[in-house]
């Protein structure tokens, strides 16, 4: 049984999926200690997860909470950098409130609004793997997996596509504070912040002088009750966005190309049938499980599983253990393309289900129906490097040889 499932350098080894297992067979509900806090219940099971997701009253992710990670960022702010200057963003906030920051949202990625968007992702993903020299070991990560979804930022913000490997840099460093590669020191985060606010302030006077249809425009002009929003909460709603639209789809990107080297025979039927990805992205993102966690704080007494949880509690949904819950998917550690049009938690549940779920699924749709084209296999070359994050399944490099179709 693992002791410490908060421990950030466990999940820099792997995902511990056989003591999730053991959790949902014998101890679903599970008290887990903290080194350095009161400790918190860890949620093992899928339906479990689904069922605290959707009782927001109940079980709360806002920000007077404790917030939607295992560290309290009203304690020590929505990075852990003590960064008391960036608002609350709107994952850290509960209904009716969060609801009205979807709708401001929602236009932005409406099939009206985006219009031909898959054209231009299709373009850019093209453009990518040109560049991509076949045959031959390269970081995939930093080649195609990590520029597509920022490069889809860049035109949903508004902003240059030049600036991806800058949102590449600050996101990594957002969510990377168990990291020593991306959180060097203190100071270099807060050089990190005072560049991320330089950014963000010219982009919310932008956007507020001169309003478009663009994300960023939406979340600068936002009202609540008739009153604007802070800039702070812009801040801390364009670090959501960013985090959200990119770790998702960058991960699930390498962990699947991760699968189709350990089975050949997975890619070669996605090569023949291509739309094995129309439902197959799904589980794409079950298997990955990009997001390990998120969490929640019970508002009241209350039960689950048979455990008595007090107000105050923390509740963690590992997501990474419900995706992989026999009770709601056969064979649940099989990487299987034709499961079908699955309900799995990889983008959260409930009222908190991640907005950009859609485009997340056609990135990953385009991304390998234009690989089938142009690579015949995937070789991983080299041992991939892990993100130290019990937030974030990461690889921070993927080395693979594509073989030339």
């Amino acid at each position: 049984m693992v002791s410490d499932l908060k421990d950030p350098g466990l999940y820099a080894r792997g995902v511990p999926y056989d003591a999730f297992a053991e959790l949902r067979a014998h101890d679903p509900v599970h008290w887990s200690d903290e080194a350095d806090g009161s400790g918190f219940w860890s949620i093992t099971r899928h339906a479990d997860i689904v069922a605290v997701s959707r009782n927001p009253g109940l079980f709360s992710s806002a920000h007077e909470w404790g917030g939607h990670r295992i560290f309290n960022e009203n304690e020590v702010g929505l990075t852990g950098a003590g960064d008391s200057a960036i608002g609350i963003p709107f994952i850290s906030r509960d209904p009716p409130i969060h609801t009205r920051y979807r709708k401001f949202v929602m236009p932005a990625l409406s099939p009206v609004r985006l219009g031909d968007i898959e054209a231009r992702i299709r373009t850019r993903v093209e453009a990518l793997v040109d560049a991509i020299p076949l045959d031959q070991p390269i970081d995939i990560v930093t080649l195609l997996n990590a520029p597509l979804p920022l490069l889809t930022l860049a035109e949903l913000l508004g902003i240059s596509p030049d600036m991806w490997p800058k949102l590449y840099d600050w996101t990594n460093a957002f969510v990377g504070e168990d990291d020593p590669d991306f959180r060097q020191s203190p100071e270099a985060m807060q050089s990190v912040l005072g560049e991320f606010f330089a950014f963000a302030g010219e982009l919310f006077d932008a956007r507020r002088a001169e309003p478009t249809h663009d994300i960023a425009s939406l979340l600068a002009n936002a009202q609540i009750d008739g009153v604007a929003v802070p800039f702070g909460d812009f801040v801390g709603n364009l670090i959501l966005v960013l985090v959200g639209g990119n770790e998702t789809t960058r991960n699930s990107l390498s962990h699947s190309m991760m699968r189709f080297a350990e089975q050949p025979d997975a890619w070669n039927a996605v090569r023949e049938d291509p739309s094995l990805l129309v439902h197959g992205v799904k589980e794409m993102v079950r298997h990955a499980s990009p997001v390990l966690h998120m969490r929640r704080t019970a508002t009241a007494d209350t039960e689950l599983g048979g455990k008595r949880i007090a107000k105050g509690d923390k509740v963690v949904l590992w997501y990474a253990s419900g995706n992989r819950d026999a009770a709601a998917f056969t064979d649940p550690n099989t990487f299987d393309l034709t499961r079908g049009n699955i309900s799995h938690v990889g983008f959260g549940s409930g009222q908190h289900v991640c907005v950009g779920s859609r485009l997340a699924e056609m990135q990953l749709r385009v991304a390998f129906e234009t690989l089938a084209k142009r690579v015949a296999s995937f070789t991983v070359t080299a041992q991939p490097v892990r993100l130290r994050s019990n937030f974030i399944n990461g690889l921070k490099t993927l080395e693979v040889a594509l073989a030339r179709a």
